[in-house]
C-alpha cells in the first residue's frame, strides 16, 4: 500500500535535520565575527566584563547587559552644544538601561567591535580600561557608523563579579 502522505512529511523531517540549530530570530554572524566573541563570561575579569559588553550589544541582550553595570553606575559624555561652550552630562544607571533599551528595541543590527586598549589599570578590586570602539547601527530608518573611546572603571563585587562603575564617553565630536 502507497501513503502519500508520509512523504511530505519525511522530507520536511529531512530539511529540519538539515538545518541543524538553525535560530532564525538571532542575528547572523558575519565572517567579521568569530563563534569565540560571542561567548558570555562569568565577568570574573575587566576583560570578561567587556567581552559580555560585545555579546549583550551584538544580540541586543538588555539582561545581560544589565548585569554588567553596577549599582552605582554613572555613564558620563560631553556635550559641546550644552552651556556658553558646552558641559559633562551624565546619567545613572537607571537612565541608561532605559537608553539603551530603546536603542536595543530601535536598530535591528548594532555591532560593537573593540579597538584597542588605549591604557590599562587594575588592581585586586578596582580598574580602569581606555578602549577605542566602532558601533554599527541599522535599522529601518538608517545605517550608522560611530567611532571614539571610551573609559570604563570599574570594582568587583560581593558575588565575585565585576562590574562597570563608570564609563566616560571620550570620542570626539
Amino acid at each position: 500500500m502507497n501513503h502519500p502522505k508520509k512523504i511530505p512529511l519525511v522530507l520536511l523531517l529531512l530539511f529540519l535535520a538539515g538545518c541543524g540549530c538553525l535560530n532564525p530570530f538571532a542575528p547572523r554572524l558575519t565572517e567579521e565575527l568569530q563563534a569565540g566573541d560571542m561567548v558570555i563570561t562569568e565577568q570574573t575579569t575587566p576583560d570578561e566584563v567587556m567581552q559580555n559588553f560585545k555579546v549583550a550589544y551584538t544580540f541586543r541582550d538588555s539582561m545581560l547587559y544589565s548585569d554588567l553595570l553596577d549599582t552605582s553606575f554613572i555613564f558620563v559624555y560631553f556635550d559641546p552644544n550644552e552651556g556658553a561652550s558646552g558641559q559633562y552630562i551624565s546619567w545613572e544607571r537607571q537612565v541608561d538601561l532605559t537608553t539603551t533599551g530603546r536603542m536595543f528595541r530601535h536598530f535591528q543590527v548594532v555591532d560593537l567591535v573593540w579597538g584597542s586598549t588605549l591604557s590599562e589599570s587594575v588592581g585586586d578590586e578596582i580598574g580602569e580600561v581606555s578602549k577605542g570602539f566602532d558601533l554599527s547601527l541599522g535599522g529601518e530608518s538608517g545605517d550608522y557608523r560611530l567611532s571614539g573611546r571610551a573609559t570604563f572603571s570599574f570594582r568587583k563585587c560581593s558575588d565575585e563579579k565585576w562590574r562597570i562603575t563608570r564609563w566616560r564617553d571620550e570620542s570626539d565630536i
